[in-house]
């Protein structure tokens, strides 16, 4: 039996399957995708279904996402926990830069602070290093942060296993956010840290990016359960290793209920094994 729950930080009990908020916005997470109001209903019906961990972002929208996540959660249901990033700045649909100096950091993270009417982040993730900034600088200003109670634990996107075996040597990390899925496994030694270490690892792009309905090994699990291959895909990551924690994103409500579906799957060794090979 997989565990459907994780203590992030070892201390904040989520559910597994959570919910990413980067499709409420419009096409290169840039504007808004539609009325505010369905966006808003998405978000509701995931906490109604169970979620506790809403991933989001300041440059989704850029500013929207968060502003959505704040609406929809008002006056905040108990339990949830509200991820978001910064250390990205968009200036246009196709246009971004990293800035990852502790002065931006921290004017980013207490602008979400303000969009997300909160007190304290739960988890905050530096959403890219900053190559130009000594690491050490770019987590001594979470840290303060965190002393201050603007946040509670500190995440980062799109790292290595050395970058993060380095970065614990700096901080307490509680996540990581890297690109897996049943097709790209090339984040495995990081999956490995993590699973040492306590850390959850939500991966980004966890059906592929559209790329997993097409396979046929998915598609044949699928059928023998009468699921979908996006739910085949969101169950072998719950079943591959405790600490994934999925945040698979949508605007659509009946798409919301297909992810979130996902949980109840039950995949046999035989078809696990069938799964685990195609990321040979």
């Amino acid at each position: 039996m997989i565990d459907q729950v994780f203590a992030l930080g070892g201390e904040l009990t989520v559910r597994r399957l959570g919910y990413g908020t980067a499709q409420l916005t419009g096409p290169g997470y840039w504007g808004p995708r539609g009325d505010a109001r369905d966006a808003v209903a998405v978000l509701r019906r995931a906490v109604a279904r169970g979620v506790t961990l809403i991933d989001t972002a300041d440059n989704y929208g850029p500013s929207l996402a968060e502003e959505l996540v704040a609406e929809a959660l008002r006056p905040g249901p108990p339990g949830v926990v509200v991820a978001t990033k910064g250390g990205v700045v968009r200036t246009s649909e196709r246009a971004w830069h990293v800035d990852g100096r502790p002065e931006r950091l921290r004017a980013m993270c207490e602008a979400s602070l303000r969009r997300l009417r909160r007190d304290t982040i739960d988890l905050y993730q530096l959403h890219r290093l900053d190559p130009a900034v000594p690491l050490a600088e770019q987590l001594g200003a979470l840290q303060e942060l965190r002393a201050e109670g603007k946040i509670r634990h500190i995440g980062l996107d799109t790292v290595t296993a050395e970058q993060l075996s380095a970065a614990l040597e700096l901080a307490d990390i509680a996540s990581v956010q890297n690109r897996y899925h049943l097709l790209d496994r090339s984040s495995e030694p990081l999956l490995k840290l993590c699973e040492a270490r306590g850390i959850a690892f939500l991966p980004w792009f966890p059906l592929g990016n559209g790329a997993l309905t097409a396979d046929p090994v998915c598609a044949s699990v699928a059928a023998a359960h009468g699921a979908t291959p996006g739910q085949v895909a969101l169950a072998w990551l719950l079943h591959h290793s405790p600490v994934l924690c999925p945040t698979p994103g949508t605007g659509s409500l009946a798409h919301l209920e297909e992810n979130l579906d996902a949980a109840a799957l039950r995949l046999a060794p035989e078809e696990l094994s069938r799964l685990d090979a195609l990321g040979a």
